[in-house]
């Protein structure tokens, strides 16, 4: 029954819907990140509003259903037990700080995530204030970061972003969770980082230096030749290949955002992932290198300054949330943290 959940959900694509995970790239986002605010009474608030989330996203569809309004709930490893009740998904656990030599990857804090996606943003921005006005002072907002397509899919660095995502089928396999968690089968983890970019320096970089670190050529997307030792691209340190020599895949569906009057310019990554260990990697060799001392050196050129770990349930998760009072004791077992050998989880691509 699980692995039938877990492999139907991407299958097909509903506009006006919540947990559309693998919809299409859109071209206006909004990634809203809320923490909680203390007391029962918050708590019982924001899980009205997850519960009536889908008729709410319906009513503000029906005013245009060519927009493709959907919307990706994820829920932090802290506030699962108290919100939904049921013990956490198997590996949802807090995001862990990443520090290499240059670079640090921060963990920032966040019990919820709101992915608005949409063709306009004016519909975007309709959902959001519904949902805002819904949720009251039970939340605080933490991030909020209105995105946009740059032209032909490109990030604002001027590189095609998210071409290895995977298609058809292979999204559920990359994506959902099946029966190695039969509970939370059909859900899937959520890693999320903010990124900021000191765009003159960058353009300030000749073409063929940019294509270098990237791994692709500008302007065509074409893959180049893999570095036999030494440094290695962004594209390469990226790809994650298992010790049998499987390659694993996520979901990204990052989306530029900026503001040129403030000089300010970013990246906002998201990836959907079965397994949070691959983003883990993805993120160890970016930020430490491969081999150690050799880091992404596109991490020069974007700083992380957010990071979360979330778990998006299955839509009806969400919509039974305001059946019953979750039965969890207020005292709950703290959620696992990674292992010293492990540090940590996220990553941009």
């Amino acid at each position: 029954m699980a692995e039938s959940v877990r492999r139907a959900d991407p299958s097909s694509f509903v506009p006006g819907a919540v947990q559309q995970f693998g919809s299409p790239l859109s071209t206006h986002a909004v990634f809203l990140v809320l923490r909680v605010a203390a007391g029962v009474d918050a708590l019982s608030r924001v899980r009205g509003v997850l519960a009536d989330l889908s008729g709410t996203i319906k009513a503000v569809a029906f005013r245009d259903p060519s927009a493709t309004l959907t919307c990706t709930v994820g829920i932090g490893s802290e506030i699962w037990p108290r919100l939904v009740g049921t013990p956490r998904p198997a590996q949802l656990r807090p995001f862990a700080p990443i520090v290499g030599e240059a670079h640090t990857a921060p963990a920032t804090a966040g019990d919820l995530l709101f992915h608005i996606r949409a063709d306009r943003a004016d519909i975007c921005f309709e959902f959001e204030r519904q949902l805002m006005d819904a949720l009251g002072d039970a939340v605080i907002t933490e991030d909020e970061t209105a995105c946009f397509r740059y032209f032909d899919r490109r990030d604002v660095l001027g590189f095609v972003d998210g071409t290895a995502n995977p298609v058809g089928d292979d999204i559920a396999d990359t994506v959902l969770v099946g029966d190695e968690d039969p509970d939370h089968a059909g859900g899937t983890y959520i890693v999320t980082q903010k990124y900021l970019h000191p765009l003159s320096a960058w353009r300030a970089l000749p073409t063929e230096a940019q294509e270098a670190i990237m791994g692709r050529s500008k302007a065509d997307n074409i893959e180049l030749d893999d570095a036999t030792s030494g440094q290695k691209a962004h594209k390469t340190l990226a790809t994650i290949v298992d010790d049998e020599g499987v390659e694993h895949d996520i979901l990204r569906d990052n989306m530029p955002f900026g503001r040129p009057g403030a000089a300010e310019f970013g990246t906002y990554f998201i990836g959907c992932c079965r397994d949070l260990w691959v983003i883990q990697r993805m993120l160890e060799r970016m930020f430490i290198g491969d081999p150690p001392g050799l880091h992404d050196r596109l991490l020069d050129f974007s700083s992380a300054v957010t990071g979360s770990v979330f778990f998006a349930p299955r839509p009806d998760v969400l919509d039974g949330l305001d059946d019953a009072a979750p039965k969890t004791p207020a005292a709950t077992t703290p959620p696992p943290r990674a292992a010293d050998s492990s540090l940590g989880i996220g990553g941009r691509s």
